[in-house]
């Protein structure tokens, strides 16, 4: 198993220097030069699993020997172990065919915990193993670089650097990063927005001499490996839900189209995924493209679902690369004009080829909250606005009734208790090993929205 950026000039590449480079030399994403595929016995065989086990069995193709078996087998359990569901990823059903399947299980309570909790464990044991040491550099719309800094606080070879836009996360998503006091952790409250923190990031993997110079890798889903952690949860719920005997849909709340995106590769390896729809908030540049065929950016609205108030979906250049059977040269010219005008198309026959798959709903702040209030109401759960847009576009989209329709809850919702109040007059409270975090002492810095002040603090953490 080899890796190809999406712009077809980068170098091809095993797992461990995909995982070390995060984002391509050429600006592009890696993605698996074919696609491992698992037959319908092969995936009925997945059905007991624990979770460990699915996810071991599930990635393993993805390693080809550059971990061995065992080896692997021993990080995943431990990643998992701690998690607080037995399941790790327990669905709760919602009504006769809808599910909610529950990703806030992990340290940080949102679902980037379970890539980014393995995708620690594994630079850990890739760099010691080379003998090397790495500055991690990330963006973040408050739920990665919590998850991130908590997968690689104290780690021996690994110095992490994440980038948040101050005021534009939740207090609890801010201070789960800023209270992390470990002496290789440093955070960046930066003025301006979620899509200022990404392309700074990008900015700085795309100088080439300061890259090498500083040891540069990536946490945020420009790396691969944060996918592939993400595809173990659809086959987990397709598998409880009668996989491969019974197809299935997934509403997924997102801005990045990383976590939809591990949907479609879940779809490459056999599971049958019959529909995939999107959730949006009233930053809506996902939902827009798939009611017009055009990618088009506008300006960032702050909401109170801050995760998605993002108009630059990085991940979806891998879709893009997708719908263009490889072609890197008609990916880059797309991204090119996406530079510079904020703008790009796609011919008719691909846009019809993705909403064959996907379809799309956006929702404010009123419908969100809305939502919550209403599905307070039905079944005494509370959930978070991310969650609640994507249990709002799955109803509203679904196709077809008898197939079962699984919304993913991206965080628990006592990581926006603020939002959670106002929709149903509770207050969730943290859970206990969270309960103390008001009292913590914060650390960041403040850092203009400029390129020459990021990269000077970067390379002074980077020594």
């Amino acid at each position: 198993m080899t890796y190809h950026s999406t712009r077809g000039q980068a170098p091809i590449l095993p797992f461990d220097d995909v995982l070390l480079s995060g984002l391509a030399r050429d600006g592009g994403l890696y993605l698996p030069q074919a696609w491992p595929h698992f037959g319908a016995s092969e995936i009925k065989a997945m059905a007991g699993l624990s979770y460990a086990e699915l996810a071991t069995r599930v990635m393993m193709p993805f390693l080809d020997g550059v971990i061995g078996e065992d080896e692997f087998a021993d990080l995943v359990a431990d990643t998992y172990k701690g998690f607080g569901h037995k399941a790790v990823a327990p669905l709760v059903q919602l009504s006769a065919n809808d599910w909610l399947l529950e990703l806030f299980h992990g340290p940080t309570l949102a679902f980037k915990d379970y890539a980014l909790q393995l995708l620690g464990r594994l630079f850990d044991h890739v760099l010691k193993k080379r003998g090397e040491r790495i500055t991690i550099v990330g963006a973040t719309s408050g739920d990665t670089g919590s998850a991130a800094i908590e997968a690689c606080r104290d780690r021996a070879n690994i110095d992490i650097v994440i980038l948040h836009p101050k005021g534009r996360t939740s207090a609890v998503q801010r201070r789960q990063m800023t209270t992390v006091l470990s002496s290789n952790v440093h955070n960046i409250a930066l003025e301006g927005s979620f899509d200022d923190c990404q392309d700074l990031v990008k900015v700085l993997f795309n100088d080439q001499p300061f890259r090498d110079r500083c040891r540069l890798s990536a946490v945020n889903s420009i790396n691969w490996a944060r996918i592939l952690g993400q595809i173990v949860y659809y086959f987990a719920a397709g598998v409880a839900l009668g996989a491969p005997e019974r197809g299935l849909s997934f509403a997924v709340p997102t801005g990045n189209f990383g976590n939809v995106y591990a949907a479609v590769s879940a779809r490459h390896l056999g599971l049958p995924i019959r529909q995939l729809v999107i959730g949006s908030n009233s930053n809506d540049i996902l939902t827009r493209f798939f009611a017009t065929g055009r990618m088009q950016s506008e300006g960032v609205v702050p909401t109170l679902s801050p995760s998605m108030d993002i108009q630059i979906s990085s991940n979806f250049e891998r879709y893009l690369f997708d719908l263009h059977k490889g072609d890197a040269a008609q990916v880059t010219a797309r991204m090119g004009a996406f530079r510079q005008s904020g703008s790009f198309a796609v011919d008719d026959h691909l846009w019809a080829e993705a909403r064959a798959l996907f379809d799309a709903a956006s929702f404010d702040d009123e419908k969100t909250l809305a939502v919550m209030r209403s599905l307070y109401e039905e079944t005494g759960l509370l959930i978070d606005p991310h969650s609640a847009i994507g249990v709002a576009a799955g109803r509203a989209r679904r196709r077809d009734e008898t197939v079962p329709m699984v919304a993913l809850a991206t965080a628990h919702a006592a990581k926006f208790p603020d939002a959670v109040e106002r929709a149903t007059g509770i207050r969730p409270a943290l859970p206990p090993r969270l309960a103390d975090l008001f009292e913590r002492e914060e650390r960041y810095d403040v850092l203009p929205n400029d390129e020459t002040a990021v990269k000077d603090y970067v390379a002074k953490v980077a020594g």
